[in-house]
Order: C-alpha cells, then sequence, then structure tokens
C-alpha cells in the first residue's frame, strides 16, 4: 500500500448516503490516520473533511423525474463544478456513494476526461431493478463496485465488473440501537418518509386509514415518526384533530414499540425489518413518475425484503436474468392501490392476529440474516484503500 497521504473524494447527494459514507470514512481514517477527505454530501461527511467540502444534500436529494427537471439547472452547474475539482485536485480516488442518476453520469465524464484515479461505487445502483443495460458500461468507468446485497455481485460480475460484497453498514449501524423493551399492544406507527413530496403524497393516505381503522378499534393508539421539525408541522396541520402523536427523529423507537406499522417505501422498509416491526409497504409518487417507473423497473417487487425473498428462493442460474417472482413476505400497497380502504383491512390483519404478526418477523428476521452486517463498514474501507492505493 502507498505510503503517501491518501486523498479520497466521496460523493453522496441524499441523507442515507452521507450516513454511509461517514461510516465508511471513519473505518478508513482508522486503518490509515493520515488519510485526507473532499468532495460533496451532508454535514457529517463535511465535519470529517477538507474546508470546501460541499454541504448539498440539503438540495440534491430529489424525488422523481419531475423534480430532478425543476432543478436541472442546479445540478447541470454542480455536476461541471465537481468535475473541475476533481481535475484539479487529482485525488488518488473518487468513491461515489449510491444516487445513481448524478453519479454515474459523473464517473462517465470523468473517464472520458481522462481521470486517472480509480473510480470506485460504495452501495451499488440498483441497474439490476430499472436498467441492467447500464452495466457493461459501468465496467468500463468503475474500478470496483462494493455491493450490500448479495445476489448483486454475480450480477455486475457477469459483465466484467470487479464487484465485492461486504455486508450491509445500516444494519451494523442499527444493532447498537436495538432494544429489547416488549411492544405496546395498541400502537401503530405511520413512517410516511422523510422528504417533503413523499409527506405530503404519503402521509394523507395513511392518516385516513388510521380513521378507518379507529372505528373498528376505537382504543388502538397512532403516533407517526417525522424526519424534521418541518416536516412534523406539516404532519401536524394534515392531522388536524386526529389524535396522532407526531415525533421528530423517533423512527427507531417507533419500530420497536408498535405492534405494527405503516412505513414509506425505502430505506425505512430495511430498518423495519431489522427491528422486526410487522408492517405493509405504502408509496406514491408523482403520476409522470410512477408512469415512465413502472416501465423500465425489472422487478415484481418494490421493497427489498420482497427483492431478497425472490432470489433467496429462485436464484437465477444466469445472473443477466431476474430471479423468478416469489410471493411477497410484506405486503405493497403503490400508486393507486395505496388507498385507505386497502391499507386499513391489512393494518387490521396484522393488528387483529398475532400469529400473521410472527410469522412476519420471523420471515424478516430469515432474509436479513443473508446480509452480513457486522462488521460491513470496515470491510467495505479496507476495500477501498486497496483498491485504490495496492497499484
Amino acid at each position: 500500500m502507498s505510503m503517501k497521504r491518501p486523498y479520497f473524494w466521496f460523493v453522496a447527494g441524499e441523507e442515507s448516503g452521507d450516513a454511509r459514507a461517514v461510516e465508511v470514512m471513519n473505518a478508513m481514517r482508522n486503518l490509515r490516520p493520515d488519510i485526507r477527505f473532499g468532495g460533496a454530501g451532508g454535514e457529517r461527511m463535511a465535519a470529517l473533511s477538507d474546508p470546501e467540502f460541499d454541504n448539498w444534500v440539503h438540495r440534491a436529494a430529489v424525488v422523481g423525474i419531475w423534480d430532478v427537471l425543476r432543478h436541472y439547472g442546479y445540478f447541470r452547474q454542480k455536476f461541471h463544478t465537481m468535475l473541475g475539482a476533481i481535475r484539479r485536485e487529482n485525488p488518488d480516488a473518487v468513491v461515489l456513494v449510491d444516487y445513481p442518476g448524478f453519479n454515474l453520469r459523473l464517473a462517465k465524464a470523468l473517464r472520458a476526461q481522462g481521470y486517472t484515479g480509480r473510480i470506485l461505487y460504495y452501495i451499488s445502483p440498483q441497474v439490476w431493478a430499472w436498467n441492467k443495460g447500464r452495466i457493461p458500461k459501468m465496467a468500463r468507468w468503475l474500478d470496483l463496485v462494493i455491493c450490500v446485497f448479495p445476489f448483486e455481485a454475480p450480477l455486475y460480475e457477469a459483465s466484467g465488473l470487479r464487484t465485492i460484497f461486504t455486508g450491509h453498514p445500516l444494519l451494523e449501524a442499527l444493532a447498537a440501537k436495538k432494544s429489547l423493551l416488549p411492544r405496546e399492544p395498541d400502537l401503530l406507527g405511520l413512517f410516511p418518509g422523510s422528504r417533503d413530496r413523499e409527506v405530503r403524497r404519503i402521509f394523507p393516505v395513511m392518516l385516513n386509514a388510521a380513521r378507518l381503522v379507529s372505528e373498528k378499534m376505537p382504543h388502538l393508539r397512532f403516533e407517526a415518526a417525522a424526519a424534521s421539525e418541518a416536516r412534523a408541522a406539516t404532519m401536524r396541520a394534515m392531522a388536524g384533530d386526529f389524535p396522532i402523536t407526531i415525533r421528530v427523529g423517533n423512527a427507531h423507537d417507533l419500530m420497536q414499540r408498535a405492534t405494527a406499522g405503516l412505513v414509506c417505501s425505502g430505506t425505512a422498509t430495511l430498518e423495519a425489518a431489522f427491528f422486526g416491526l410487522p408492517h405493509a409497504l405504502v408509496y406514491r409518487v408523482a403520476w409522470l413518475t410512477f408512469e415512465v417507473g413502472k416501465r423500465l423497473v425489472d422487478v415484481n417487487a418494490l421493497g427489498i425484503i420482497n427483492i431478497l425473498n425472490n432470489y433467496r428462493i429462485h436464484p437465477p442460474t444466469d445472473p443477466r436474468q431476474p430471479a423468478l417472482p416469489a410471493p411477497h413476505i410484506v405486503r405493497e400497497f403503490i400508486q393507486n392501490d395505496a388507498t385507505p380502504s386497502a391499507l386499513a383491512e391489512e393494518t387490521l390483519r396484522l393488528l387483529q392476529d398475532a400469529s400473521a404478526r410472527e410469522r412476519l418477523s420471523g420471515e424478516l428476521s430469515d432474509i436479513l440474516s443473508m446480509l452480513q452486517a457486522e462488521g460491513a463498514s470496515a470491510r467495505a474501507a479496507q476495500e477501498l484503500l486497496k483498491a485504490a492505493l495496492d497499484r
């Protein structure tokens, strides 16, 4: 391994990427205390990086095609600013953290402009779900992909892209937050997402479902998790006089206290699964985003738990082909299927059937055992350093 002071340039565009990047950056610093970091991401990454680090996550995290188009000028300016900074500073490696719409274009442009450092991808983009045709192109741009789901490595390697499965760092981070307290028997948890547009589209449907459930179970209590004070204010205005507790930053606690939950698709579903919460998946997006997305997506499930179950039950003999569909472990309510009556029916099933809850929690635990959480960040850090510095 090179003994010169290593310099890594990270790019993350969402809060979840900021969190995962910080974990691996800390692990890299444990191995190489002299390491320098630059790039773009969120507050946590900025605290470990050079002063000129670009804290842009608050504006970069957009949802869907329409949001991207509305902010096209901003992203175009950031894209060219980052290209110029990387070419000027010439780091040993650029580490792209998830955020594929932006990061894969950045990788392509860096190669086209002659960047000679390593381009490494941490938390592999889920192109296996929406555009497998990009994988051979990625093999020309990237030196290494680190994936967090075990079925991903064969999919990338089939195109000659070096890929390593190191385990899922989110689950490693959540382990310290796990409690042994019993669930509260009359508590339903609502998790409408962290972004403003998610909350505005999803929380009203969850609320209306909760109203229907309360008619059947008047003793039931309701609590919702808000990602920020701004989201909490929006949610309280939506709730009006409906008796629901809305708290900021309580998602992990609520996932362990509630008897059942309704969870917005995304990272929260993996968190809910880790904490064993019996839940249903809910998602609604703008009409245009949905119409375009359903023509691109090549999986029969939106939730990662159900996708993992597909590969667990029907591992593909040809890694370029999708796994055969398997029954959903977590029931999904997407777009027009996410109605108050449908959500209320599923919520009542989970609340009133203890055996269904126990069965679902057990299946969640079995599926998550595939992900090798412990030591994930340290393994990823070691591979990133090796890929960049051992030449």
